[in-house]
């Protein structure tokens, strides 16, 4: 089966930007993001694992816009094509996955030591050998595509990463803020699972995070590509530009987080791309995506604002961010990009279904977007009611389930529900675990007796 093309701008509101748009910049952006699906088809037994920030409805809604220009549309549309052509590389991925975590990992590298996990937390100890080098503990490196990458031109897919323009401990790179940015909130997002849960890199093993900036002409998303890329194991970051609707992706430390986070699901759930198990995949990018982003701005869980990529928008779009995991289904209501149709209740998905079923089963691999809404509300519910930072308790309770890898990868919302309740038994006790059962009621994900 094909992988999917995950852009944090979903494939479906591409469609509509590439269709709708008065804007050609705009359609055409679209139109060359779908476009890029057809050329990573041609590439999928390299391509296995694609996860991208933009969800498909916003692409869907930017493609069929008439208010955007045709290069918005143009890039709305490639990106909505990649995520379509790759969709049956899904299996492939959670294969990767297991074969990866079954072979043992070897290095000649120096050995280093990470501190141990928060009290509460059952991460398992970092692996000795984990590559380390200069006083961030970690390394990166980003490179430019220099806008390289057409959808027409399969074969320009194997020059990733690109030019190489700053490696770990380089100094600022004067002439392009998107490789500061790529390289500052890379490390952000590291130091983030490594000070909460103890977790080294993306792999719990010291990975080498690899990001690329200015891919193809106007991509319209930011997305982790995952296992066997080209041969570049496991997976590197990369950045397009966007559009007039949609950019600065490099600049958002929350989308950074949230396409970094699918590279810890790959390396941990391994959960499929598809209905609720995808789901809550994008749940839990979204849930340590916004953690990050809170742990950056110092926020606690009852004054942050919960809102997904809100940097991400251009000024004179109507609406807040790509998702708000407090209220779902409020983000944005734009003629060009269409309306937020995340329900926020469980028994609300019926009613979603019948409205834009076809739209969701084709273009949303199920609902992987749409439906995510439900159970991010649920997080946040659990983190406000425990107080304080949502990392403290909620995050620990989230990320048991996550490292320990205590789900099924077909895991079902309520088989996570009932996840996180015993995990907040285990880590916190009774009150606690009442606590998450009670938000999980709250959005209709309730334990039938």
């Amino acid at each position: 089966m094909d992988g999917p093309v995950c852009g944090i701008i979903p494939p479906y509101l591409l469609q509509e930007l590439a269709d709708k748009s008065d804007d050609d910049s705009i359609r055409r952006s679209a139109q060359s993001t779908l476009a890029l699906g057809a050329a990573l088809h041609k590439k999928r037994h390299e391509w296995l694992a694609q996860r991208g920030i933009v969800p498909d409805p916003i692409l869907e809604s930017i493609k069929k816009s008439s208010q955007v220009d045709q290069k918005t549309k143009d890039s709305a549309a490639r990106t909505l094509q990649l995520a379509q052509e790759v969709r049956d590389e899904r299996a492939a991925e959670a294969a990767a996955a297991a074969a990866a975590e079954a072979t043992p990992a070897t290095t000649t590298t120096t050995t280093t030591t990470a501190p141990p996990p928060p009290s509460g937390t059952t991460s398992p100890p970092p692996v000795a050998g984990a590559p380390v080098s200069t006083a961030s503990g970690f390394q990166r490196a980003v490179y430019d595509m220099q806008n390289q990458g057409d959808a027409d031109r399969p074969e320009t897919f194997d020059l990733l990463p690109g030019t190489p323009r700053r490696s770990e401990g380089d100094a600022v790179f004067a002439s392009d803020t998107k490789v500061n940015e790529a390289y500052d909130n890379a490390l952000r997002v590291l130091q983030f699972f490594e000070s909460k849960f103890g977790y080294r890199s993306l792999d719990n093993q010291g990975m080498k995070v690899d990001s690329s900036v200015h891919f193809g002409d106007g991509l319209g998303n930011a997305f982790w590509i995952g296992f066997g890329m080209g041969g570049r194991e496991p997976g590197q970051m990369v950045y397009g530009d966007g559009n007039a609707m949609l950019h600065n992706f490099t600049a958002c430390v929350d989308v950074i987080g949230h396409e970094m986070t699918h590279a810890v699901t790959q390396f941990t759930t391994a959960l499929v791309y598809e209905n609720e198990s995808g789901a809550l995949n994008e749940h839990i990018s979204d849930v340590f995506g916004i953690m990050v982003k809170q742990m950056v701005e110092k926020e606690t869980a009852e004054n942050a604002d919960w809102l997904i990529g809100e940097g991400c928008l251009l000024p004179g779009v109507k609406g807040v961010s790509l998702r708000n995991m407090r209220d779902p289904g409020t983000a944005y209501n734009d003629p060009r990009f269409g309306k937020d149709i995340q329900p926020a209740h469980y028994d609300d998905i019926p009613a979603v279904m019948r409205r834009f079923g076809d739209f969701i089963r084709d273009r949303d691999y199920g609902g992987v977007h749409v439906f995510s809404g439900i159970p991010n509300r649920a997080f946040v519910l659990a983190a406000t009611a425990f107080g304080g930072f949502s990392w403290e308790k909620a995050g620990q309770i989230w990320w048991r389930v996550v490292s320990t890898k205590s789900i099924p990868n077909t895991c079902t919302f309520i088989q996570f529900a009932d996840a996180t309740v015993d995990a907040a038994m285990a880590l916190y006790g009774e009150d606690a675990a009442r606590v998450v059962r009670d938000a999980w009621n709250t959005v209709g994900v309730v334990r039938k007796v």
